[in-house]
């Protein structure tokens, strides 16, 4: 992939349309047993993007970065994510537990702070930047589910690293995620706009902004 520069970041509109929303059950009938409650249909018009050296996203959106190499995803989203205060990892969430809750309660208290911390930002318009653990599509599907009813635009961002930085375990589940990216299939999960990185490209992307855009757009 070669070199790509623009003067103004790129920018990703989002449609009402495709902000998803709740579905709506049908009423019960006098006697019928109770059911389980209808999970809420994230699934929505997905876009592939293009990368370019700069790009800028919807205000009060959820990113979630997705890297099979922890080094470089670290070093990525410290790098090119503009409003670091937006970023919620576990790593963060556990390091501030660590001493302060029972070793076999670390795993579970983080997951539910770090749900409460991004069901707040949300709440009030902020925008999340995930930086997700693993390459799995539950873990992803967690995140949007804490976006969802609160109608924010989600986007994912795959930065794909060498061969010998992938753990065996993630190879598969790696490898499904990029097909389904590259046939424009995320959507079903929840993503409006997905975008896959690799090569020179994971350098040549300086930022990330959450802004809107400019006026004459």
């Amino acid at each position: 992939m070669g070199p790509m520069t623009s003067s103004q970041p790129r920018s990703v509109k989002i449609s009402e349309n495709e902000r998803g929303g709740w579905s709506s059950d049908r009423p019960r009938r006098p006697g019928e047993a109770e059911r389980p409650p209808r999970k809420l249909d994230v699934s929505v018009r997905g876009r592939v993007l293009a990368p370019t050296d700069r790009m800028r996203y919807s205000p009060g959106s959820l990113l979630v970065i997705v890297c099979a190499d922890p080094a470089l995803r670290e070093r990525f989203t410290a790098r090119v994510i503009e409003e670091q205060s937006a970023v919620l990892s576990l790593g963060k969430v556990r390091a501030l537990l660590q001493g302060k809750v029972a070793a076999d309660e670390l795993e579970t208290k983080a997951k539910a702070l770090l749900g409460a911390a991004a069901g707040k930002r949300f709440a009030a318009g902020q925008t999340v930047v995930i930086p997700a653990e693993g390459v799995s599509a539950e873990e992803r599907e967690h995140y949007v589910r804490l976006a969802a009813p609160h109608r924010r635009a989600r986007h994912l961002v795959l930065v794909e690293a060498a061969k010998d930085a992938v753990a065996e375990a993630d190879r598969g589940p790696l490898s499904e995620l990029r097909t389904a990216l590259d046939a424009g299939q995320l959507g079903q999960e929840g993503f409006m706009t997905s975008l896959r990185i690799g090569g020179r490209m994971v350098d040549e992307l300086k930022r990330i902004v959450f802004a809107p855009p400019p006026a004459d757009d």
